[in-house]
């Protein structure tokens, strides 16, 4: 017998002293040598054939009822016999989803009759014999049985990880086969450095970091290649990246080929065309900026440009890939902060050119386990160094009641000749009870009347917001008040302090990268994250780490582990993140296992052809989400 203790999960023998049902209801009173306990089932078909003085044996959550203590709707069995053991005591139970009609009770027979009836018959072992044995797993049915009825804690351990690495596994295999289906298909012009390599390289006036480097030759040997390069280069925010894709564009132009640097906003677009010409033109290299705002005489000569190839390097926003842009030889495709655009978009400016070479960039630092599993199908390049003379950026976090104190540092840095960000969650008052960036405007106005204050949000007219964002970086503007349109690669070196309100309502990954906004230029920085008064323990945490921690590939990490694949993913990985056994947090072993075996195995057999079985599976399960090419 077990204590009937409130506020735990608890299993009791029990005798019935009462038991009556009422009102859809059944309520008992249990006893055993410690006392006695109130039960109530949510249903009156019990009382049907529970008796008084019967022998129960129960599980089941327990909770307080006054001063004593209850069941609610617990697990049971009638035990006849005085000797009889519980055959639910020291067993591990399945909790399936249920409802009024389809009790826990009902799935779990369900359940056992397709286990026994039919399991037999529709599991067919898929996985190589020879990964079976190296590894000591179960059987596909075995699995599946002891997970929905384990022996013990061990055994049920052991199920889910074959469970778990199926479906990691199968996810593998089928990035393999997409990429190297796609990479079969085509062929790309092979890109070398030449002389204009050589001398931007050579006269840089300081070293590239070991990093940029390591990626510059990563994506020199890809687009060295007849295959299509299909890589991703990440790095923290200011780790150079842009310098890595220059470099990729000069090889470009060295081999007779048409670049495309594709950015996401207007002003980032017009921030780099400004450096690209700058730092290109004295190569002899001809770069143009084509965005829907351009005067159509402007468009005119731009599209004549590329379209006989005498402007080499195109760059744009999505006016890149519009109707009647031809392109005389498009070589490269960059794209600037990747997760901005869908595949749909990037397919689009590829097809302008004969299977270019695709290098897509992001500054928000991707966690390993997503990189092998969601971005599996890529070649990844990472910059985890930051070029010298970046100095760290000072982050502190401050109540809500401290905003005194906050004007008073705002006021510092505008009188030493600095600007601000302030960046509020939503555009208006009302939305899930945030600080809205239209009445935060207002309140510092009247706040600090003497300083040149302008708010910036998504639903604005396009030509004041690229209006408003000028003004910032010409230095007209003191404090920028703004939603997250300003997270987006905007370079403004003057300004030195990024303030975030309600800050604990950002996902780590997007503190970070505000936070990137500032330390660009030579003067100290800081980051102010204010506290909203009703912040939760999540929120709290996020915030915690900011303070502790400026690693963006550490915060990342953390931000997978707290709010898990899918939210970060988004819809756009929605059946690659969305498993039903396999955790991407605590399955990185397995997933590494996985990728491993996947690579022997399409080494040896590159079209499964002596894995059926297996390659069935993989279409089965994956073939909508992978886009996977059915060959015979």
């Amino acid at each position: 017998m077990c204590e009937l203790q409130a506020g735990n999960a608890e299993c009791a023998v029990a005798f019935v002293s009462e038991i009556s049902g009422f009102n859809g209801k059944t309520e008992a009173v249990i006893t055993d040598s410690t006392g006695s306990a109130r039960v109530t089932w949510f249903t009156d078909k019990i009382a049907g054939f529970v008796r008084e003085g019967m022998r129960l044996a129960l599980y089941g959550p327990v909770n307080s009822y006054y001063i004593e203590p209850q069941f609610v709707h617990p697990e049971f069995e009638i035990l006849y016999r005085s000797t009889q053991r519980p055959s639910i005591i020291g067993r591990i139970f399945p909790i399936y989803p249920a409802n009024s009609e389809l009790n826990q009770r009902a799935v779990k027979k369900l359940i056992d009759t397709a286990m026994n009836d039919y399991a037999e018959h529709c599991l067919k072992e898929f996985l190589p014999a020879r990964v079976l044995q190296n590894y000591g797993m179960m059987s596909i049915l075995e699995a599946v049985r002891q997970i929905h009825n384990p022996f013990d804690e061990k055994t049920f351990i052991r199920a889910r990880n074959r469970l778990a690495f199926d479906e990691l596994f199968l996810l593998q295999a089928g990035i393999i086969l997409r990429r190297r289906n796609a990479s079969g298909k085509f062929h790309a012009r092979e890109l070398k450095p030449g002389e204009k390599f050589a001398s931007f390289t050579e006269n840089l006036p300081f070293k590239m970091t070991d990093s940029q480097k390591a990626a510059v030759y990563e994506i020199l040997d890809d687009t060295g290649s007849n295959y299509p390069m299909n890589r991703l280069l990440q790095g923290d925010v200011g780790s150079g990246k842009t310098l890595v894709a220059v470099c990729a564009m000069i090889a470009a132009c060295d081999s007779g080929c048409q670049s495309a640097f594709m950015a996401p906003t207007e002003i980032l677009a017009q921030q780099h065309y400004m450096k690209l010409a700058r730092s290109l033109e004295p190569l002899g290299l001809n770069v143009a900026l084509l965005t829907g705002s351009l005067k159509t005489s402007e468009r005119r000569e731009i599209l004549a440009g590329l379209e006989d190839g005498s402007i080499n390097i195109a760059v744009g926003t999505h006016a890149l890939f519009a109707d009647g842009v031809k392109f005389h030889d498009l070589a490269l495709v960059i794209v600037d902060e990747q997760h901005r655009f869908g595949v749909l978009q990037r397919n689009e400016l590829a097809s302008k050119g004969q299977a270019p070479h695709i290098l897509a960039m992001t500054a928000t630092p991707i966690p390993r386990t997503l990189i092998m599993s969601v971005y599996g199908d890529l070649e990844v390049s990472t910059l985890n160094e930051l070029p010298p003379g970046r100095k760290p950026i000072k982050t502190i976090a401050l109540p809500h009641s401290e905003r005194k104190t906050l004007y008073g540092m705002i006021r510092k840095q505008v009188k030493e000749g600095r600007q601000v960000y302030w960046v509020c969650p939503v555009i208006d008052e009302g939305e899930r009870g945030l600080s809205a960036v239209t009445s935060t405007y207002e309140h510092l106005h009247e706040a600090m009347p003497e300083l040149r204050i302008a708010i910036l949000h998504g639903r604005l007219d396009p030509s004041r917001k690229a209006g408003v964002m000028l003004g910032f970086v010409a230095g007209n503007i003191d404090v920028l008040v703004a939603t997250v349109v300003i997270e987006v690669g905007v370079d403004v070196p003057n300004a030195s302090m990024m303030v975030l309100q309600d800050a604990g309502q950002f996902g780590l990954s997007q503190l970070h990268q505000l936070r990137g906004r500032v330390g660009r230029g030579e003067a100290e920085s800081v980051c102010v994250l204010l506290e909203n008064e009703e912040l939760t323990p999540e929120g709290r945490e996020r915030i915690s780490a900011m303070v502790e921690c400026s690693d963006g590939f550490e915060l990342a990490e953390r931000d997978l582990i707290q709010r898990g694949p899918g939210e970060i993913c988004g819809t756009r990985q929605h059946g690659v993140t969305d498993f039903r056994v396999a955790d991407l947090v605590r399955d990185e072993k397995i997933l590494e296992l996985a990728r491993d075996e996947a690579r022997k195995l399409l080494d040896d057999d590159p079209e499964l052809k002596g894995e059926p079985l297996l390659r069935h599976e993989i279409f089965r399960r994956l073939g909508k989400v992978l886009e996977l090419a059915a060959t015979s």
